[in-house]
Formats: structure tokens, sequence, C-alpha cells
């Protein structure tokens, strides 16, 4: 089946597509930030460059998309038509990354926690910043740090 799109536009359209900076990063990274928790950004130096580093817990956050690193199970995943196998092939490629990344860490003493886009949906949105940020807290009142 031939791409609907022509090269050009086809090209364009993926060059929009970002690692960096997505809604569901800016989410994560601003409630734990006015949970006064302060963080590292893509530290180069740890292995699969976490999303968001805190050297002061030893944990790291991956927020990852569903589609980019195949969440199993996950309804918000549609393969495209074209070129099935191409991306079938990238999507285990990128899982395989994930899993020496977060080994690595593990292994070097990290915490490693992982978000998932579809986790931070309508529906989903709160239970999980507020499961989120209980990772890092362990408090009497821990009211005073959850999501509202």
């Amino acid at each position: 089946m031939a791409d609907v799109h022509s090269k050009k536009v086809r090209s364009f359209n993926m060059s929009r597509i970002r690692g960096k900076d997505t809604q569901p990063k800016i989410i994560v990274r601003k409630f734990l930030f006015s949970k006064g928790l302060r963080y590292k950004l893509h530290d180069k130096k740890l292995p699969g460059k976490p999303d968001l580093v805190f050297p002061k817990y030893r944990k790291v956050v991956f927020v990852h998309g569903c589609f980019w690193h195949g969440h199993a199970g996950c309804k918000f995943i549609v393969l495209p038509k074209t070129r099935t196998e191409w991306w079938l092939k990238k999507i285990t490629t990128n899982k395989l990354n994930d899993k020496k990344s977060i080994r690595a860490l593990k292994r070097n003493g990290w915490t490693v926690i992982t978000v998932w886009e579809c986790s931070l949906k309508a529906g989903k949105k709160k239970a999980t910043l507020n499961s989120l940020i209980n990772k890092f807290y362990i408090l009497k009142d821990k009211n005073k740090y959850l999501c509202n």
C-alpha cells in the first residue's frame, strides 16, 4: 500500500515529532516541580538519557510514548498500514534499548520509574501523578503533596 502523503509531506510531518518537551513530559515535570522536587533533564551520562534525573533520591523517570516504546496492551497504539515490518522492527529495537538502559541503571543503584503516556490521559492523570509523588515521599502527611 502506498503512502497517502508525498515524501516531502511525510518528511515534514515526521520532523515535527519530538522526543523532548512533549506534553506528557511537561505534565510530569510541572507536577513534580510544583511539589518541590528538583531534577536534571536528559542526563547524557546515564544510560538511556532519562527524561528526569533526581540525584538526591537516586531515582530516574522515563515518560514513554505508548506508540514509540510499544506499551503492551495499550489501546492507543495503532500501527501504520504502510511499512508495518519496519515500524515493528523500530518499536522492538526501542523496547530492547529501554530494557538495556533500565538494567544498567538498576545495576548502578538507580531506581527507575516509567510513566506511560496513556496513564496521563484525563481519567487516569490524577491517580498516576499521586502514585508518582508517593514514590518520592514517605511522610505522615502525604496529603499536602498529592494532586487535588
